[in-house]
Order: structure tokens, then sequence, then C-alpha cells
């Protein structure tokens, strides 16, 4: 059998191969005793939630981070007192004998980075607000304005820079998408592109100033957003002779489950690309919280071997062949791949979740409740939650009572040509099976495929009623699956696909993030018309859950309220876990819609972009109000905020009532 995946390495212009597992080889750079980039592990941090003028603390929560697995810690000098205080921090840490290498994060205030830098191991700036404007003002810049104004942000740049280099101290530059200076705003928009057009001018600078001590960071709640960016970095970098390692993260990620699954989307896609040096999982929780699930992400390239080939044997790497094939896909821009509506599988239709049901207790309709369906005994039907999954696979297995009218049925061919009544109910054909039988559904029939198994021959045998299940049991599975998609879509091949990933032997927590990992990359590329995620032994609700996650995630198909909320820090106004659950408890039945939490006006408006509308503390007891980025109602005492919020949304239509 012909097998089009032996003959392409394809070539993703931003990583060394999207069929090969091979990690992008990037600069090394000294952070105190520890090296990240290079042939370095990737590495773990976070970020403390103390006031930083809290020595003890600080000290002891910056310990409690170490103890988790935090490589290095961060802290915020919001102004030159904490800045100052820094000192005192890293003297107690020594003391108790904690080498960790300490990070100071800027922002507004070049003093303050000044006299960090001085101080600790690695300084953070923000390029969209450290000597820039960000006033959310519609500026027009003519070029010559433009330039004048990069030249005065390079003349308040350049001394820290100096004193990065006399005291050996690291820098990260780490443009935010919510944060963009109007000037970047202007020329660029909303965009990856602006994201590291911003970041590059920062880089220059030092660059011209012989500094090289760089870490580069594309940060963005929205995990596509920040996928694009961080690729059009890495590709933008290349092109002017650049390597600088790679800080990975998803802002404002939210709390529990969400949180770790849009993280794992968003960190997980890079690093199945070999792209990041340092990760940091952004929770709305207690630090120490972080470092496990960031650890549990980085821990599984380890165990990768350093290129685990897709393919044949004799696929190279992007960066030995000159004539690589041009990609099918931008991977830069979310475009859906181009599918043929099978009945509610693909096309327009939103991707579908698909679970298996054959090990339940056929007898028993409440089980369906952990998938979305809740039996009512003396009415006799179900209520549908807003996640219920569509399409329950029952394998030979036969129920003894109706299935919900929403939720198609599957079986094995054999148990299904049996059925009496095939109504609802469609057939899993294998290859062979498909092609070998007389007997298929009218309507809707599913076959499973391996990724290995593309051929012309394959393809050719099957007709417009086909939806197609694709496995994959290589280590690198992802890349797998993506390099069949490029093949269909280098024939037009336009059949539904719903991707299908088996997990054996993982617990809950790792299935969450291995699954958004796997298959949250490849939705994020627009590849994908549905989920299954096979994991025998799970809970069903947490398999529906992770799926329906995942789609969250990816924003591809949007079922529960999303919560954009920072992890904390010292310049927190409020209790973020505590309000963020009573947001939550009063507005989670909000489908579609997109509320930002942040603890302080560093991290909103501008971090909550996307946010429909925003919860962000302004002062000790005083919440001001966003639709949007527009500001409705300031300095709201805290005690009323919630309600004045829900106000907001009321006026704007967008309020139902809870069932």
């Amino acid at each position: 059998m012909e097998n089009i995946l032996a003959k392409h390495d394809l070539a993703g212009g931003y990583c060394n191969s999207l069929t090969a597992y091979s990690r992008y080889l990037t600069r090394e750079v000294n952070i105190g005793d520890i090296a990240l980039g290079g042939h370095n592990p990737i590495r773990i941090q976070s970020m403390t939630t103390t006031d930083t003028m809290d020595t003890l603390g600080t000290v002891e929560q910056t310990i409690r981070m170490v103890e988790s697995g935090c490589e290095y810690v961060r802290i915020t000098a919001p102004s030159i007192k904490e800045a100052e205080n820094l000192a005192n921090i890293k003297r107690e840490l020594r003391l108790r004998g904690y080498n960790v290498p300490l990070i100071a994060d800027i922002h507004f205030t070049p003093n303050a980075a000044e006299m960090a830098a001085r101080i600790v191991e690695k300084v953070r700036v923000n390029p969209g607000n450290y000597a820039d404007k960000k006033k959310f003002e519609n500026l027009e810049y003519t070029q010559d304005a433009y330039n004048a104004e990069l030249s005065r942000i390079y003349k308040k740049f350049i001394p820290l820079v100096k004193i990065c280099k006399e005291y050996g101290t690291a820098m990260r530059i780490g443009t935010n998408h919510g944060s963009l200076s109007d000037r970047i705003m202007s020329h660029y928009g909303d965009t990856p592109r602006g994201m590291v057009e911003s970041a590059m001018e920062f880089i220059r600078m030092c660059e011209d100033q012989n500094y090289y001590n760089l870490v580069i960071s594309m940060k963005a709640s929205n995990t596509q957003v920040m996928v694009q960016a961080y690729r059009l970095l890495v590709e933008t970098m290349a092109k002017e002779g650049m390597n600088y390692p790679l800080h990975l993260g998803v802002t404002e990620a939210g709390d529990g489950e969400d949180g770790r699954i849009k993280s794992a989307v968003g960190i997980g896609t890079l690093l199945e690309d070999g792209l990041g040096d340092t990760i940091r999982v952004s929770l709305t929780e207690d630090p120490e919280f972080e470092a496990p699930v960031a650890k549990a992400l980085a821990d599984r390239y380890a165990l990768r071997s350093p290129k685990s080939e897709v393919g044949s044997p004799e696929a190279i790497t992007l960066r030995s062949t000159p004539h690589a094939p041009r990609l099918t896909y931008n991977p830069y821009e979310y475009n859906r791949r181009v599918t043929t509506p099978v009945q509610h599988i693909g096309g327009h239709h939103h991707p579908v979740v698909m679970i298996d049901v054959s090990k339940e207790n056929l007898k028993d309709p409440y089980f369906l409740s952990s998938v979305g369906y809740n039996y009512s005994a003396g009415l006799d039907k179900y209520n549908l939650a807003d996640q219920a999954c569509d399409l329950a696979f029952l394998g030979d297995n036969l129920p003894s009572f109706s299935f919900p009218g929403n939720l198609k049925q599957v079986y094995n061919c054999e148990t299904w040509l049996k059925l009496n009544d095939k109504n609802n109910c469609h057939p899993l054909y294998t290859l062979t099976e498909y092609g070998s039988v007389d007997v298929k559904d009218e309507f809707l029939n599913f076959v499973q495929i391996d990724s290995k198994q593309f051929s012309d021959t394959t393809i050719a045998q099957l007709d417009s009623t086909v939806v197609l299940i694709l496995e994959t049991s290589s280590i690198h599975g992802m890349a797998e699956q993506r390099a069949f998609f490029v093949a269909l879509q280098e024939k037009n091949i336009q059949i539904p696909v719903i991707i299908k990933r088996t997990y054996q032997d993982v617990d809950a927590d790792h299935l969450m993030l291995y699954a958004a990992t796997d298959i949250g990359a490849l939705f994020t590329d627009g590849f994908g018309d549905g989920v299954w995620i096979d994991a025998e032994g799970q809970n069903l609700s947490l398999i529906n859950s992770t799926s329906f996650g995942i789609l969250q995630a990816t924003r591809t198909r949007i079922s529960k309220t999303e919560y954009i909320s920072c992890p904390s820090c010292g310049r927190t106004l409020f209790d973020l876990q505590e309000t963020t659950q009573l947001i939550r408890s009063r507005t989670d039945h909000l489908k579609g819609i997109k509320i930002g939490i942040m603890g302080c006006i560093v991290n909103g408006p501008g971090e909550m972009a996307d946010a429909d509308y925003g919860y962000v503390g302004t002062g000790p007891d005083k919440i001001t109000l966003y639709r949007g980025k527009e500001v409705v109602k300031k300095n709201v005492t805290t005690a009323y905020a919630l309600d004045e919020l829900i106000d907001i949304i009321k006026d704007d239509g967008n309020w139902v009532e809870k069932v």
C-alpha cells in the first residue's frame, strides 16, 4: 500500500519538523546557577501571590513553590520600594539554603526595573507598557512619529540593558496580547504580528548594545492567538539570525479543570513542535499548584526520543531540506479544514463529541447523566445539559432502555447488521470490513483508520456517507495525525474526521493534559470534526468534560461560560480564588459569555482583551467594571460589584435565568 506520509516531512517554517519530534535549538541563557535553552531540560517557573513587602510571607511561599518543582520564581515589583525589598527576600532565601533564581516582574516602572536588575537573576519587562503608552486610544502614527516614539523608548530602555550587562542579569521580553501599546496597535492592530513586532523592537535595541542574555514570550488568553504569535516570533527571529529561548504560557487560563486544559492546549501545541525552553502554567490557585501541572507537560518530552519519526526512517528535518513541500494550511492563521458534511458532522457544524459507553450498565439510563443526559423517571424523558455528547459507542452491547433521540448510537458493524430497529443507530467498520461488506447505512457510516494507512487506494473505496475515525499508536501521534490531514488536503478529500486518541494507565490529571495537548493541537490548526477520547477505567464524566473543555479552549465549540482570570500576584487587590468562585456561582449558566476577573489594573483591561465583561480591582475595596475594554462603572464597592456586573449583562440583553 502506498504511504503518502512516508514521502513528506512537512516543513512549518517555524520549527525543525512537523512530522518528527525535534526540539528547536535555542541560545543558552544563564539565570543564576540554572541555565535554560540550548540542550537544557524544559524549565519550570511560577509567580508569588504575596505582597512583595511581606518579606517572610514571600520567602515562605517561594520555598513551597520550590518544593513543588519550581526552578525559577517570579516576584512582582510594581514600584521601587518593592524592587529594593527583593534584596531582603533573596538574602533570607539564601540563609535558608535556597538558591532558586529570582525574577522581578516589571510593568510601567523603569526605575524599579533598574533597581531590581542589580539584585535578582532576571527581570521581566513588558514592551507594551515599559516606557510605551497604553491608554486604549485610537491614535494615528505617521512613520516619522512612530520612529520618533521608538527613539524615545530606546533612551528609556537602554539604561536597563546596560545594568543587566554589568550585573550579568538576564531579561525576559514578555509581550502580552492584551497590553500592546497604542503605537503598535496603530500599525499592526490587535494581532499576533503586532505581538511579535512589539518584542522584536526591544530585542533589536538589546542587540544594538551587544546584550544577548534574553528570553522571549508571547502570551495570550486566546490559545489560537498565543500559538500563532510564538510561531511567527520564531520565524521572524530566524530570518534575522536570532534563536533566543522561549518562555511559554497562556495568560489568565483560569482555575481547576478549565485552567489545566486551556494551558495544555496552548503550551502543549508548541511543545509538540519542539518549541519552548521554560513554561509557566497560570492558574487562579495557590502558585505551588502550578509547577506540578507544568512539570507533567514538560516531562512528556523529556521522555520522548530526540527525534521520534513519523513515516519512514528516511524522513529528514526542515533544516536539511531547502525544498520542503509546501504546507496545505496556514499555521499562523486559523482556518477550519473544508469538509463536506455527513448529516451533522463536518461542514459548518460544530465538532462533535463521541464517548465509549460500551462498558457501562446498559440497563440503567441514569448513567447517561455523566455525559449530559439527565433521565427523569417520572416524566420518562431526558433533560440535556450544555455539555451533552453527540455520539455513544456501544460496541457489541445493546441497551435495555430507549436512548435519547439527540444521542446517536454507534455499533460494531456485525452487531449493527443484526439490529431490528436501526433508527438513530450507525455502524463502525474497519477499513477491511468496509471494503468487503455489501450492507451499509444509507446515511452515515463510521470507518476506523490508522494515521499510517493513508493511500489513494484506501480513500477511493470511501463514499459520501463516510466519517473517518482517525487513530494513532505513535509516540508522536499528534504529528502523525496532522500529516494525515495534510495528505487529505493535498488530494482535496473533504471527508469529515473524528480524532480518536487512546490512553492507557494514566490518571485523571495526566489524561486531561495529554488529551488537551494531542487533540487540542490539531483543532488549533483547524483539523478535526469531532473528538473521541478512549480511556478505559476513567470516569465518563471526566472524559466528557475534557472533550468539551478541549473544544472550548480551542474556540471551536463554546458550551459554557469562559472565565479569563489572572493567577494573582503581589499587586492583587482582592482574594482572586474566592472572588472567581463567587462570580462563577452566579454566572456559570451564561453559555458563550467571557468574563475577565483581574486582580489589578496591570492585568486589566489589557490582559482580558478577549472578555465580554470585566471585573477589575482598582483600589482597596474598589472594583471597576468593563464592557469589553470600555469602563462602565468605576470604583464600585466590592460588596455590590457582582450585582452591578450582572445588571450590566442584563442591560445588554445577555442574561438568562438559571433553570
